[in-house]
């Protein structure tokens, strides 16, 4: 049985049986994804900035320069509005009416904090860091003490969160399905290609296994990766 929702404002209005409120799925949308886009108003201007994020427990985090408009009025308390998508196909149906996609998106309401303790930071930080690629963080140079001084951290406790899901074919009226029209869809995946070596890597580096079999992490709707995200903290 699905979740019920956790709040009235977080509640899918539109196609409620596409929606889901459980962490699982939830989870594996945000786990999956790579891009949040993150909606902010700023003196009654609104603005929706795309951000890496890293997911610890029941909370994601964000991060951005000290000196960075959106990051520095996120850390003061305000409202946000998150969302992750990912697009699974296209979907042509013989009426342009019926035109669609496949997707898993999932919408997170709630104020982002300001990250303080030097222990949840580095923890945030590597999360995100995990996030673009497990097994990174423990391949390269940690942040010195100047580079985390320049970033600021935010923490969106997933308490307010939806997932809304489109699977299956077109959704054609009876009317139309004798039309001479093609209708199906198109499967889309985001792929990994070959690594490409940067212009200044010293000779005789290769690249880590980590970075020659990365693959996309891809959960069925519904269903949890296993071993995406991590379980420190609440």
């Amino acid at each position: 049985m699905n979740a019920p929702p956790p709040s009235e404002r977080s509640t899918v209005r539109r196609l409620p049986q596409r929606a889901s409120y459980d962490e699982a799925v939830i989870h594996a949308i945000l786990d999956e994804g790579l891009v949040a886009h993150v909606g902010v108003t700023v003196d009654g201007q609104p603005y929706v900035i795309p951000m890496v994020y890293g997911r610890i427990g029941r909370n994601l985090y964000l991060h951005g320069a000290s000196v960075s408009r959106l990051a520095r009025q996120l850390a003061q308390g305000v409202p946000v509005c998150l969302t992750v998508t990912l697009l699974d196909g296209l979907i042509l149906a013989r009426s342009a009416f019926h035109h669609s996609v496949n997707y898993r998106s999932v919408v997170a309401l709630g104020t982002a904090s300001l990250v303080t303790d030097d222990v949840e930071k580095e923890q945030a930080l590597e999360a995100i860091t995990e996030h673009v690629l497990r097994g990174r963080w423990a391949e390269v140079r940690p942040p010195n003490t100047q580079e985390m001084k320049a970033t600021l951290v935010l923490k969106l406790p997933l308490e307010e969160a939806s997932a809304k899901v489109r699977t299956g074919p077109p959704r054609d009226d009876a009317e139309d399905l004798s039309l001479d029209c093609w209708a199906g869809e198109i499967p889309l995946r985001l792929q990994a290609l070959a690594p490409v070596d940067s212009p200044e890597l010293r000779e005789g580096i290769r690249p880590p296994v980590s970075v020659v079999e990365y693959q996309r992490p891809r959960g069925a709707p519904g269903t949890a990766v296993p071993g995406a995200g991590r379980a420190i903290g609440g």
